[in-house]
């Protein structure tokens, strides 16, 4: 069972991610993707970043934590949400863009690879993607969760392959140039 799979862990996270959310970011991707356009957002969490996302687009929430799916649907019925691992990204959905605010980094490598390629499947033509990250050149497991930092080069290594980087920059969440957004269109 993981972190996110138990009220104790997604309360502990709620408490933990109190004060943050991704209004910056998204005033950023206002710039790259029109109004009306489909979103996709991957590990939704307590919901922050997709309330702001519905003021501007099309959303769709997901995330693998029934938990938080089912605490965000009590507060807001008519809100489309999928249950997606963001690996497998299991559906036949498409999507003008897909966003996600801290969360790859709680992938494997191995397994973020993976995930870019079907984001590319589900992404239609022209689609974007934006997505953060911790910066850095590390991997730490708190609590049973891992995080895998990246430098602009690692990540600009993953993204090549499949993706036009229109914008790989770093930023200040919490301390001064610890994180980084990427904004990447489908090749």
């Amino acid at each position: 069972m993981g972190f996110f799979d138990t009220e104790k862990g997604v309360e502990e996270y709620v408490k933990m991610a109190e004060g943050f959310d991704g209004t910056e970011l998204i005033k950023i991707l206002q710039k790259f993707l029109p109004e009306n356009s489909s979103v996709l957002e991957i590990g939704m969490g307590p919901g922050k970043d997709l309330d702001m996302l519905s003021k501007t687009y099309a959303v769709t929430g997901s995330d693998n934590s029934q938990i938080f799916l089912d605490r965000y649907k009590k507060q807001n019925q008519n809100v489309d949400l999928l249950k997606l691992d963001a690996v497998t990204l299991s559906t036949d959905r498409t999507f003008d863009c897909i966003y996600s605010n801290k969360v790859l980094h709680h992938l494997k490598t191995d397994d973020l690879k993976i995930s870019l390629k079907k984001q590319k499947e589900i992404l239609n033509p022209n689609g974007i993607l934006f997505h953060s990250f911790w910066k850095g050149d590390k991997t730490e497991n708190m609590e049973g969760l891992l995080f895998v930092y990246y430098e602009l080069y690692s990540l600009k290594e993953l993204f090549e392959p499949d993706f036009e980087i229109l914008e790989l920059k770093i930023y200040t969440e919490d301390q001064k140039d610890d994180s980084i957004y990427a904004i990447l269109r489908r090749k």
